[in-house]
This record gives structure tokens, C-alpha cells and sequence, in this order.
């Protein structure tokens, strides 16, 4: 999603506009491909969460590895460019004066048995401020999985447990990056509990508890769906919904979710709405793995243990015990009800060796059949969030 037409101003200490223009479209671009792989049913992502993981995988990347994952993470500029704007974006989303708590921590864990150049941590460190820990993934490997598990869960309120799954780190891991996200904001204009009540969704045999409301709404129609802004308190992040007019229309509209956004979004304009929206859950029991994904989007040699370089990382003499990417895991937690919304996500990279107008007349947005919502930080414009709803819950 492109930064709003009236996004919020910057403050002293979040970075111009301009500064990290390229970085955010970038980022939105790669978050609205890969979301056109993510399967099907209920589902969430953090473009974010992935970016900053990747990100921090890719400064350490070389020759065409590093030149397919600049482009399908849609990087633009020098190295240097790029990681400050990371940099940049991560201040300004953690800022503590803004009115709701987003919170953001990287970390790497590396095989204290394996040789790496000091060089790539000085940089993830001061630039994504993520820590290094040196642990025994040849002696203990399970027990490393438990404590990478334990610090995700731990930075993400216990909502995103069990990220890495058993069996996936083992005596041939080298290196596991880590990136947490945790979002909670109320609403701008929290709804009312006693205007929750049953109503019937489409394709769900049972109904669902749902929210309504009516107010004043920026809105847009077009394109076989309809855009609604859900704004958060303060103004400085929202909710987008994205409702197909067609009960059954999200297939044709995810098919061309990019555009469909791009032109509602030019159309957004204060309306008088009556809103209905489900509550729901997203806690997915399995984290989704997005290799064979960021492989089709266009980086395959980073998992490909003949073809991948990341010597930016370690440099060993032997081609064998030289680093690939085994895994990329990710998993997100959504709840959304009266009062706002909880959002958290976890991703971990896993390399081995080897391996104001009058007012309009009311609109209808009732929302009773599968839809999308995108959670976007308005003072960046970043896509923090993106997720199906085809069953509340």
C-alpha cells in the first residue's frame, strides 16, 4: 500500500519522507507478491517481520545471491543506503511517544563451533540492532530451538510460540536470524460491546460474533471490492479492509490485489458508513515456510548449497561448510475486537553448512463474507500486517 495522501506528519525523530520512500514501496511491493503465494483460509503475514529478517540475511550476501534477493526484496540504492533506511524505519516505528505499542527485536544466534567474519555482526548489530549469541548447535541443537523459541514468545507477549519446529535445527545449522514484531493499538473509535451480536458469514455454518458501528469512514468502491480505513487512536496507523463485492470474489480480487489496492486507495473519501465487522483470531498452530515462495519470486541460489553466497557472513576455506539458507519460518498472531486490535509476528532464517465535506448519504460496509485487512503504520506508510479472513473465529 502506498504511503496515504494525508499521512500523519513526522516528528522530530522519525525520518523524512523522502528518506525512505523507495525502502517502504519496496517493501509494500515484495508484501503484496509474496501475499499472492501464501495459500488459502484463514492466514496472516508480517511483510515487516520478513523484510527485516531477510534484510539482515542479505547484508551479508554476495554477487548474484545478493543481487536476486535485492531484487526480489525490491531494494533500492547502495548497500549503505539501504541498511540506514532500515535503520531509519526501525526508530521511527518504535517511537515511544506514539499512541499505541509496536515493538521490534532482531537477534542472531551462531554456532560457536563455526568461524564468521566479525565484520557482518558489527553491522547487524548497529544497524538492526541484533545481538549475537554464540550457542552449540552441533553439541545441543534442541536445546538451542528451545531457546530461540523461548526469547520469540517472550518478545512477542507469548503469542508466537513454537516458531522454530522440531527437528528444524540441527548439528548442520550454522547461523538462525531472528526478527519479533508485536503491534497493540486501540481503536480511534472503539466499537460499542452491546452493538456485538451473532450474524450469519458467508460459507461458515455456524455465526459469528460481530461488530457494528456507523460514523464517519474514509471509504472507496471500484474495482469489484470496497476499501474501508478502520484508523487506529491517534491516527498515525489503520486498519484497511478490503471487501469484495462478490460473496465469493476474493480468489479475482487477491489475483489482482497490487492494482485493486493502488486504485481504491486514490478513492478513499470521508463517507457516512454503517459498518459491520466480524471479530476474529489469527493463531496459526504451524509456522508458514516461505522458501520454495522467495525462491519462485526470484532469489533461488540462497537455498541452493552449490550455488549460494554469503562468504559477507563466513568465508570458510572448504566449499562444503560454506552457508545456505535451509528455511525461512515465519508465523503471525491477529485479534481483532471491540476495543483494537493485538497483532504479532516472528521470522527466522535458518542457514546451514552445506546447505469533512456535507454529509453523504449512509453506506453499507458489512463485511459477512471472506475479506482482507492490511495493518499499515500511516507515518511510513509500511505494511506491518496483511491477512485473510474466510472463517472468524
Amino acid at each position: 500500500m502506498s504511503t496515504p495522501k494525508n499521512p500523519v506528519a513526522p516528528k522530530s525523530d522519525m525520518p523524512a519522507p523522502g528518506e525512505i520512500t523507495a525502502l517502504v514501496k519496496g517493501n509494500n511491493n515484495f508484501a503484496l507478491e509474496l501475499w499472492g503465494r501464501a495459500g488459502t483460509g484463514n492466514q496472516a503475514m508480517s511483510p515487516a517481520s520478513i523484510s527485516t529478517a531477510l534484510a539482515m540475511a542479505w547484508a551479508g550476501a554476495k554477487g548474484t545471491t545478493a543481487e536476486q534477493m535485492k531484487k526480489v526484496l525490491h531494494f533500492e540504492g547502495t548497500n549503505d543506503e539501504i541498511v540506514q533506511q532500515w535503520a531509519r524505519i526501525a526508530l521511527a516505528l518504535q517511537d515511544a511517544n506514539r499512541p499505541f505499542k509496536l515493538r521490534l527485536a532482531n537477534r542472531l544466534y551462531g554456532d560457536k563451533h563455526y568461524s564468521f567474519d566479525t565484520i557482518y555482526f558489527t553491522i547487524t548489530r548497529k544497524v538492526f540492532d541484533a545481538p549475537l549469541e554464540m550457542v552449540d548447535f552441533q553439541g545441543a541443537a534442541e536445546e538451542q530451538r528451545q531457546k530461540i523459541n523461548k526469547w520469540v514468545a517472550e518478545r512477542t507477549e507469548q503469542r508466537i510460540k513454537d516458531l522454530l519446529p522440531p527437528r528444524m535445527i540441527d548439528s548442520s545449522t550454522r547461523l538462525v536470524l531472528v526478527n519479533a514484531l508485536y503491534f497493540l493499538a486501540d481503536w480511534d473509535h472503539p466499537f460499542e460491546q452491546q452493538a456485538t451480536f451473532d450474524q450469519p458469514f458467508h460459507g461458515v455454518a455456524k455465526q459469528v460474533p460481530t461488530m457494528h458501528a456507523s460514523g464517519q469512514y474514509l471509504l472507496a468502491r471500484g474495482e469489484g471490492a470496497a476499501l474501508l480505513e478502520l484508523p487506529y487512536k491517534g491516527g498515525s496507523a489503520a486498519m484497511y479492509v478490503l471487501l469484495p463485492d462478490k460473496k465469493d470474489g476474493l480468489a479475482a480480487i487477491e489475483h489482482k490485489l497490487a492494482p485493486t489496492i493502488k486504485a481504491l486507495q486514490l478513492k478513499l473519501a470521508s463517507k457516512q458508513v454503517t459498518l459491520a465487522l466480524p471479530k476474529f483470531t489469527i493463531d496459526p498452530s504451524h509456522p508458514l515456510e516461505l522458501s520454495s515462495q522467495l525462491a519462485a519470486l526470484g532469489m533461488p541460489d540462497a537455498f541452493d548449497a552449490a550455488k549460494s553466497d554469503f562468504t559477507g557472513i563466513a568465508n570458510p576455506p572448504k566449499p562444503d561448510d560454506r552457508l545456505a539458507i535451509s528455511a525461512v519460518l515465519h508465523k503471525a498472531f491477529v485479534k481483532v475486537d471491540e476495543k483494537g486490535t493485538e497483532a504479532a509476528a516472528a521470522t527466522a532464517v535458518v542457514a546451514v553448512a552445506g546447505s469533512a465535506p456535507p454529509p453523504a448519504p449512509r453506506e453499507q460496509f458489512i463485511a459477512d463474507h471472506p475479506f482482507l485487512f492490511l495493518i499499515v503504520d500511516k507515518s511510513t506508510g509500511l505494511i506491518l500486517f496483511i491477512g485473510r479472513v474466510v472463517e472468524p473465529s
